[in-house]
């Protein structure tokens, strides 16, 4: 009798386990959608001068680092560099994500990527490609982007 209620008890503290364990495994799939999501958005509005957009998804205490440059930035600059693309004549033919791996932690993600860019600006095709670190942290029940890191490591010029 006493063997039975054992493996009973072991048998249900196995399912109770495995369901968790289910229920885990299922948060950072829903998670990691919206999350990819809104970088997809976070790039694309940056390209589309979208400051709307922009002011909602990267906020005031953002930072940022880029590839060969010595000064940090902040929410100001990327949303001046958007605008300055854009008046430029800037668009985006190609985003594409090669390859993707993501850390979750608590209410923050990292996401480490790799990325290629098609764009023309006043006629001339440029292509680029590279990696980056970027920073989301889950503020009012949305993702935000506070921050990231790129860099390139190939770039062909006017085609």
């Amino acid at each position: 009798m006493k063997r039975t209620i054992r493996t009973a008890t072991l048998l249900a503290a196995a399912l109770v386990s495995l369901v968790s364990l289910t229920a885990m495994a299922q948060v950072p799939a829903d998670d990691q959608s919206e999350l990819l999501q809104t970088r997809e958005t976070v790039w694309r509005a940056w390209f589309a001068d979208d400051m709307k957009t922009l002011r909602e998804l990267v906020p005031a205490d953002t930072i940022v680092i880029s590839a060969s440059e010595e000064k940090w930035k902040n929410q100001s600059d990327v949303l001046r560099e958007a605008d300055e693309f854009h008046s430029a004549g800037g668009k985006l033919l190609r985003l594409d994500f090669p390859h993707t791996e993501v850390q979750h932690f608590g209410d923050v993600a990292i996401i480490w990527t790799s990325y290629e860019l098609e764009l023309e600006t006043n006629g001339k095709l440029s292509k680029s490609s590279g990696r980056a670190t970027e920073i989301f942290v889950r503020r009012n029940g949305h993702w935000t982007n506070p921050g990231w890191h790129t860099d390139s490591f190939k770039a062909a010029g006017a085609q």
